[in-house]
């Protein structure tokens, strides 16, 4: 049968097939749009398979809230600008809000989506960080999504209790730039500090320091090494305050990022 021009161009509007795949399909299926989309999709699953071990570092991320839930959906990509490509910044906002709304579990009923995804951009799409925040009663959510060249690139959650909101938006805000790993010394563990100090030690010993000098010469770089990872122990904004003593009394509850790259 003849298959119009026509045709041939909304199948590959649709699906993202090459002009010669989408006439084809319709060739085969004998002008049967359905059944030409579903022949392309499934071809570009099997070739989205076999892409599935690439690197795909970069990405794009979501960000929604509403009271005091927050949500994060982070949908990698292999290239910056496939990240930034309008349906995978669309699919990331439409998944966010989602999780917001159901859940995280309520992904499950979007895998076609990211499916189609892979089969239109061609490249490995998949999903990466994937957070909901329910703030207890009585607590503050604060969020903050930086976004650059149109696309979410570092995401952040943090839930504060007796924290002002403008406070606590600094400390998201602050968060997002100096990348913390932990919210207090407390949770890192031991023997990550044991060999770090071990490190220090040796470094100093090398640098050829007197021996009553190194409990405390190690100690002032254990501060530092702190200070790099810990969020309650880091500058505000870089400054000399301490972002525990910026909270006017209140604590940080706990806080949750993603970084493309990361």
């Amino acid at each position: 049968m003849s298959i119009s021009a026509k045709d041939v161009k909304a199948l590959r509007d649709a699906t993202g097939a090459g002009m010669m795949d989408a006439k084809r399909a319709l060739t085969d299926s004998d002008g049967d749009m359905e059944a030409a989309t579903q022949s392309l999709r499934e071809k570009g699953l099997a070739k989205a398979a076999a892409r599935s071990d690439r690197d795909n570092d970069e990405g794009t991320i979501a960000l929604a809230i509403e009271g005091n839930v927050a949500a994060f959906v982070q949908v990698k990509t292999e290239t910056d600008f496939s990240a930034k490509n309008e349906a995978v910044t669309s699919l990331a906002d439409t998944l966010a809000r989602v999780v917001l709304a159901d859940g995280v579990d309520a992904l499950a009923a979007h895998t076609s989506s990211i499916e189609d995804l892979q089969v239109k951009i061609k490249e490995n799409i998949a999903l990466g960080a994937v957070e909901r925040v329910e703030a207890a009663e009585g607590n503050l959510l604060d969020t903050y999504l930086h976004v650059q060249d149109g696309r979410g690139v570092i995401a952040v959650v943090v839930e504060g209790s007796g924290v002002g909101q403008d406070d606590l938006h600094q400390v998201a805000l602050h968060i997002a730039f100096a990348k913390p790993t932990y919210l207090s010394a407390d949770e890192i563990p031991d023997a990550e500090i044991a060999k770090e100090r071990e490190s220090l030690l040796e470094i100093t010993k090398a640098e050829g320091k007197p021996e009553q000098a190194w409990d405390k010469i190690v100690e002032g770089r254990m501060r530092g090494w702190f200070g790099e990872r810990v969020l309650l122990e880091q500058g505000l904004h870089g400054d000399k305050t301490a972002v525990r003593d910026s909270l006017g009394g209140g604590s940080i509850v706990r806080f949750l990022q993603v970084v493309i790259g990361s």
